[in-house]
């Protein structure tokens, strides 16, 4: 049997499972927290006020936090891109005329996933120090531009993706809500801390769909794993750019701002790297083929690999500048 009807197999075999993993991972919509709950009522007498806190309190973070801001929620927001891309995994059919699990979860995981930009970009609309106009547009592009994760229909290696990029997300959101704490930004703090929850639950169930798998198919996951490290795991923005640039450009900057900045760093993914290894007993895995064996061995010993590169890594001080936001951080 081919590689892709086993993993078909399998992906049919545990979708029963999937509505427990909803279940236990996702919060019902009327639960679950709404970007109104924490931006101004505008119904509200005292919304203009409050409008003028976030301006006032918006002005004591610097440039590179701005940046960052600004390309995390773009990153947010061109989820559409995301959601269609996980619509087309194998075994995640939402064609044939009845329920599906996996379908269902895309489609309520998209729906969490949703609230991050919608949040993000009302608090950079109202604190008046970006240019909304320059954001919408690379907003557009990035989804316009699509992007390849290099996982293709495999629903294996979008798992394996989607569990690594959703604890990025949770460490970069964590890091800048510690930040904007540190400035006295409250607001700001509990909407990036309360959103790098959502990313926690959100990776704590791909990670679970992979050990489920890693169950049924251990041989074939711990290839597809390896196939994810060695291609390296790109971020969902990598085709970020700004107006008038070319496809990627922007993305270099805004990483070296992040690295800068400490909210996402090479140590970072090579920590990632060594909790999936763990959690998925990478290194107790037996009873494989060849390739799964060499696999395995390959991604045991890559963590300390990654953190000679990592130590050796220089990245530019110099200031980057952005059409998003302007030098002094303000407009």
């Amino acid at each position: 049997m081919s590689i892709k009807n086993v993993r078909l197999e399998v992906m049919q075999a545990i979708e029963p499972q999937v509505k427990g993993f909803m279940e236990e991972f996702l919060i019902p919509t009327e639960n679950i927290w709404q970007p109104t709950d924490f931006l101004p009522d505008s119904q509200s007498e005292s919304f203009f006020d409050e409008v003028v806190q976030i301006r006032e309190e918006a002005k004591e973070l610097g440039y590179d936090f701005w940046v960052t801001l600004v390309a995390d929620t773009i990153t947010e927001e061109a989820l559409p891109t995301y959601e269609s891309w996980l619509m087309d995994v194998e075994g995640i059919d939402q064609h044939n005329g009845k329920e599906n699990g996996w379908s269902k979860w895309v489609r309520a995981w998209t729906a969490e996933e949703n609230r991050h930009g919608d949040v993000l970009n009302k608090y950079l609309y109202l604190s008046g120090r970006v240019n909304m106009r320059e954001v919408e547009i690379t907003t557009q592009h990035l989804i316009s531009d699509g992007f390849d994760i290099g996982t293709d229909r495999d629903p294996y290696k979008n798992f394996v993706y989607t569990s690594f990029q959703e604890l990025a997300t949770n460490i970069s959101h964590k890091r800048v809500g510690k930040m904007a704490k540190q400035k006295s930004n409250g607001l700001l703090a509990k909407m990036c801390t309360i959103i790098a929850g959502d990313e926690m639950r959100h990776h704590l169930a791909y990670r679970e769909f992979v050990k489920t798998i890693m169950g049924q198919d251990p041989d074939g996951m711990v290839q597809a794993f390896a196939d994810m490290m060695k291609r390296k795991i790109v971020m969902p923005a990598h085709f970020l750019r700004e107006s008038g640039g070319s496809i990627g450009a922007a993305f270099e900057h805004f990483s070296n701002c992040a690295q800068k900045l400490g909210v996402y760093t090479a140590q970072d993914y090579v920590d990632i790297l060594k909790k999936l290894n763990g959690y998925w007993e990478i290194g107790n895995l037996s009873s494989l083929s060849e390739q799964g064996e060499k696999a395995r061995d390959y991604l045991m010993k890559l963590p300390e690999r990654l953190e000679r590169i990592a130590e050796r890594m220089k990245f530019p001080q110099t200031q980057q500048t952005f059409k998003w936001v302007e030098a002094n951080g303000s407009l």
